[in-house]
């Protein structure tokens, strides 16, 4: 009649990745990676890589390319942001630097000055896609 919950384990959470937040005030310089979600109020100088999601909080600040799964812009971004599956841009957002995605939503008052591709049709697009995939991969193996 009652089930009982079963809590994930700490190696169900190591598979998955974890979640990993970066807080206002912090600043971090040099490249970073990470399986899980990670989400960005603080300011990034290096390029980040996520096999999950990568947010940018309203407070946040990334100075280098993202890698990612899904990115969900509410900071500023100065650099590339390829991405295989959603970039979703809050109003908040600002973006200098070229996306690859293939889906892409933008709220009113976003500001991105750069280059879009969806998909996989352009030529650009294809080797970012490509890029993105063997990033991912990599991370995987670690």
């Amino acid at each position: 009649m009652f089930e009982k919950k079963e809590h994930k384990t700490t190696k169900e959470n190591e598979l998955n990745g974890s979640i990993n937040l970066i807080g206002q005030g912090t600043t971090i310089t040099g490249d970073m990676s990470c399986k899980g979600d990670i989400r960005i109020d603080g300011e990034i100088v290096g390029n980040v890589i996520s096999k999950a999601k990568v947010v940018i909080g309203a407070t946040g600040k990334v100075v280098g390319d993202i890698i990612g799964t899904n990115a969900d812009i509410s900071g500023q971004l100065t650099g590339d942001l390829t991405v295989s599956d959603t970039i979703f841009l809050k109003s908040s957002a600002r973006i200098e630097g070229d996306m690859v995605t293939n889906k892409l939503i933008v709220e009113s008052g976003a500001i991105f000055s750069g280059n879009c591709n969806m998909g996989i049709s352009s030529e650009k697009g294809y080797s970012s896609k490509i890029k993105t995939e063997k990033s991912l991969q990599e991370i995987e193996g670690n």
